[in-house]
């Protein structure tokens, strides 16, 4: 398992939740290979409302079944692991949407300890 602690990077991918990546869910498919890859961690999340560089409007509505809404992929690890492997992945991977970079502190990034045996 690898640990993480002091400054690292948080990378935030925003995207859209119609976004393919070869017949795949775009966000599933960046968990997976961030994963495969090694990496830290990574979360998904989906919006109610957005809109991006187009300026069309993304909303959840009741009486749509379907809809393109907003989806943000957040990734934790080092500045290095950051530049030299996701950094390509996403120019690979992510050919439209906005990717920010910020630093952050992690102050714990460690599994549950499961309880000693009785």
């Amino acid at each position: 398992m690898r640990t993480l602690d002091g400054e690292q990077l948080l990378v935030r991918i925003f995207i859209g939740e119609s976004d393919k990546w070869h017949h795949q869910t775009l966000s599933v498919a960046l968990v997976e290979r961030l994963r495969r890859e090694g990496f830290a961690g990574a979360t998904v999340f989906q919006g109610l409302a957005g809109f991006g560089a187009h300026s069309v409007m993304h909303a959840s509505h009741v009486l749509r079944l379907s809809q393109d809404l907003p989806v943000l992929v957040e990734v934790v690890d080092s500045a290095e692991r950051v530049e030299e492997t996701l950094l390509p992945i996403l120019d690979e991977m992510v050919p439209e949407g906005l990717v920010t970079l910020e630093k952050v502190r992690v102050l714990r990034y460690a599994p549950k300890v499961p309880p000693p045996p009785t």
